[in-house]
């Protein structure tokens, strides 16, 4: 066996560095007597990787003086292209991405910021397939991907920087500390275990440099929007760089009596131990204040018949507040030129708590009032995980293998409680300026108290293999079993499942030359089903099983890329929400989305960015076990052949930029985007639906110097009324009118 040395050493530590984790070492020392066999378990298979590795390296060099490259860390680059051709987390490894047989997107920082996003939510109208979901009062993301959106009380699927993020009760993401956004269609579960067979979402968050930068940016906009961010980083020594994001921010809406509060501490650090050893942290503390916001009712099937700004909740029910705390550690080593190993710990500790008065979710709203139900939610959870990986390449029968073996496991604990006042109020003149009249002031009833652990362990393999120059095969699998109890503190009801999944995967990717290639791929997911139905029985993990086949193309210098894609999904066990106190689940059977998705970024040209996406979703229930309640009519409605709620059969974007330099040194650059969302059905019964939009936004800059950057974004230029999401009738969450926000960035 002859191991090759060709791999670029400094980039593929750059990128394996993107999986970190964890904590002080308190926190670590209470998460860890929580997680003993499983953790056990992945620090044992941790030590036989450690010594598999060291053996493989003892094997190759044995009687060779070995000579490595140093090791030099890489910040974020300062780019300025919308087409990123590798990514972090769709092998993780360094494979470029017109060779992974998976289509990926990734938004790197340069997107981000012509769009001026400052939310994650943001980001999404630029890519295929992605649409919006439940946002739970607009106290998380929630997104689907090519139709599947994760649990409508855990939400989508999400990784940060390659762990697990969704666990737990999450803040909408910030982008101040967001280098890149990988979007990985299809299943991931072969690397990732429990997660959506449409797709999964990584944040790459901004690494330390080792060259001092510091950048502060003002802003100001519509609707009395103020915020401040720093972003500072540099070396402290030859082997030790930091870099820290702060930002603060205060907003009011165009929602009556909304409006929100965040601020935000990301500090991360990266050590270079030796030529061989990188030690790296990643944190975040996020804290955010708003109003809990349903949004507005349909009024006999029509979504627009209410004002958009009326607020269909109490306004002296005070702000929900969220805390995320999130920390990460990473130690990567270089075992020999093709052989390196990694062991990463996570720390991610949420809350939320708040009143929230809401209408009732499947409420039918005929009149000119409704009645709220008062609702205070006090949510906490806890996560640690670990992984360990050992990865290298060698050739073996004449063929190229780049192999990667590993383990991992988290524990996770979630506290759920909810407090309830039904009838608290009522809302007159729904159509007009909203009268509030208080109809209780009881004391709230406990109707939820739930404690929930779950513990998963994995072990996972991958083979890239060069079959020859032009076929490159992928497969892939991982084991996980998950055990998970459940304990309801109101009837003494203890439920435990012990489930076990094996995940595959495997693709073909074909190079027809340097721009172009052909894949095809196939894979499995799973996800368990948190929580209890009505009976307080658990609930079977979902399944799913994806086909996908597509073209890639990369221009010779990289700077653009495209990607065509056709697919269909299938996903078992699936649950939806039909209970009319909005508590408990049914799991709806069997569901199906298949389509065809282009995207294409780029440079095309010295003066011109242009990103465009388009999306054909056919998706519907395939097979119904138990129907579902219409609550209009108090019929049972079977599912069979209904569309995923808030899934539009068509959408597409289209975002352009043109810069042009100025004769004293600075530029300057203006563009716009166009999206494009077609008809979605409202709820799970498909009662009612959600009609098709259009919105533009205008984007521009004039950087003055090389310190002075003045921005100025349009947003819904048109002033569009549209809905972007539903739960239900009740439920509605109206997109956001016209907005400008400026902003002034100063760099030194």
């Amino acid at each position: 066996m002859h191991i090759k040395h060709e791999k670029n050493m400094t980039r593929q530590l750059h990128l394996f560095t993107s999986a970190a984790t964890e904590t002080s070492v308190s926190t670590t020392t209470s998460a860890m007597q929580h997680i003993r066999t499983p953790l056990k378990t992945v620090l044992a298979s941790a030590l036989w990787l450690g010594l598999t590795g060291n053996a493989f390296a003892a094997s190759d060099t044995a009687g060779d003086d070995v000579s490595l490259p140093t090791l030099q860390v890489q910040g974020a680059s300062i780019s300025d292209q919308y087409y990123q051709p590798d990514s972090s987390a769709a092998t993780r490894t360094d494979t470029p991405l017109r060779e992974v047989p998976q289509a990926v997107r990734v938004l790197p920082r340069q997107t981000l910021d012509d769009i001026g996003a400052l939310r994650l939510d943001n980001s999404l109208d630029f890519v295929s397939g992605v649409s919006r979901q439940n946002n739970f009062g607009g106290t998380w993301d929630n997104i689907a991907i090519r139709g599947f959106a994760g649990h409508e009380n855990t939400g989508m699927s999400l990784l940060r920087n390659g762990f697990s993020s969704n666990r737990g009760f999450n803040a909408p993401r910030d982008i101040a500390n967001i280098e890149s956004i990988e979007f990985l269609k299809g299943p991931s579960a072969a690397l990732y275990g429990n997660s959506e067979p449409g797709g999964t979402l990584n944040i790459v968050t901004k690494k330390p440099q080792f060259r001092s930068a510091h950048t502060l940016d003002v802003s100001a906009g519509s609707y009395d929007f103020y915020r401040t961010a720093v972003d500072t980083t540099g070396p402290l020594n030859d082997n030790f760089a930091y870099r820290l994001n702060i930002a603060a921010e205060d907003s009011g809406s165009f929602r009556d009596h909304v409006d929100s509060a965040r601020q935000l501490v990301a500090p991360a650090f990266t050590w270079v131990i030796s030529d061989r050893s990188e030690l790296s942290y990643d944190g975040e503390y996020l804290r955010h204040e708003g109003a809990f916001d349903r949004g507005i009712v349909a009024v006999n099937g029509d979504v627009n018949a209410v004002p958009h700004e009326n607020f269909f909740s109490d306004p002296d029910d005070g702000d929900t507040t969220q805390i995320n705390h999130n920390h990460q550690l990473t130690l990567t080593h270089a075992l020999s030129d093709t052989w390196r190993s990694r062991l990463g710990f996570a720390y991610k500790n949420s809350t939320l708590a708040g009143a929230g008065s809401e209408v009732l979710p499947f409420a039918i709203i005929s009149g000119d009032s409704v009645t709220l139900r008062d609702r205070y939610r006090d949510f906490a959870s806890e996560d640690f995980t670990v992984q360990a990986e050992l990865q290298g390449n060698f050739d073996l029968g004449g063929m190229d293998h780049t192999v990667l073996i590993g383990t991992e496991a988290y524990h996770f604990e979630q506290d759920f409680r909810i407090l309830q006042l039904r009838n608290s109020m009522r809302i007159d003149n729904i159509f007009g300026d909203p009268i509030y009249t208080t109809l209780a002031t009881d004391t709230r009833t406990l109707i939820a108290d739930r404690h929930e652990k779950q513990d998963n362990s994995a072990l996972f393999a991958q083979d890239e293999i060069g079959l020859t120059e032009r076929f490159k095969l992928l497969v892939g699998l991982r084991y996980d079993r998950f055990d998970e109890k459940i304990e309801n503190k109101l009837n003494d009801n203890n439920v435990e499942q012990t489930e076990s999944a094996v995940s595959p995967r495997m693709g073909l990717t074909y190079l027809f030359d340097q721009q172009w290639s052909w894949y095809a791929s196939t894979g499995k997911s799973f996800r368990p089903n948190g929580g209890t139905d009505a009976d307080g029985n658990g609930f079977d993990p979902e399944e799913g099983r994806a086909l996908e086949s597509g073209l890639k193309f990369e221009s010779a210098d990289q700077r653009i890329g495209a990607t065509l894609s056709v697919f269909q999904i299938d996903k078992e066990n699936v649950l939806t929400g039909s209970d009319p106190n909005g508590v408990f689940s049914i799991a709806a059977g069997e569901v199906r989305s298949r389509g065809v998705e282009f995207d294409l970024a780029g440079k095309l040209t010295q003066h011109l960015r242009l990103s465009a996406s388009y999306a054909y979703l056919d998706t519907e229930v395939t097979k119904d076990q138990g129907g579902a309640v219409d609550w209009a009519t108090g019929e049972v409605v079977n599912l069979k052949g209904k569309p995923l709620s808030n899934i539009p059969k068509q959408s597409a974007s289209l975002l352009a930029m043109w810069e042009a330099p100025l004769t004293n040194g600075g530029n300057w650059g203006i563009g716009g985007g166009i999206n494009y969302t077609g008809k979605r059905a409202g709820n799970y019964i498909d009662s009612f639906s959600l009609p098709s939009y259009t919105t533009v936004q205008l984007n521009s800059y004039w950087r003055i110097d090389r310190n002075l950057r003045l921005n100025a974004n349009v947003h819904n230029l048109f002033n569009r009324e549209y809905i972007a999401s539903s739960y239900d009738r009740a439920w509605l969450v109206p997109g956001a009118p016209r907005a400008l926000t400026v902003s002034a960035q100063y760099t030194f």
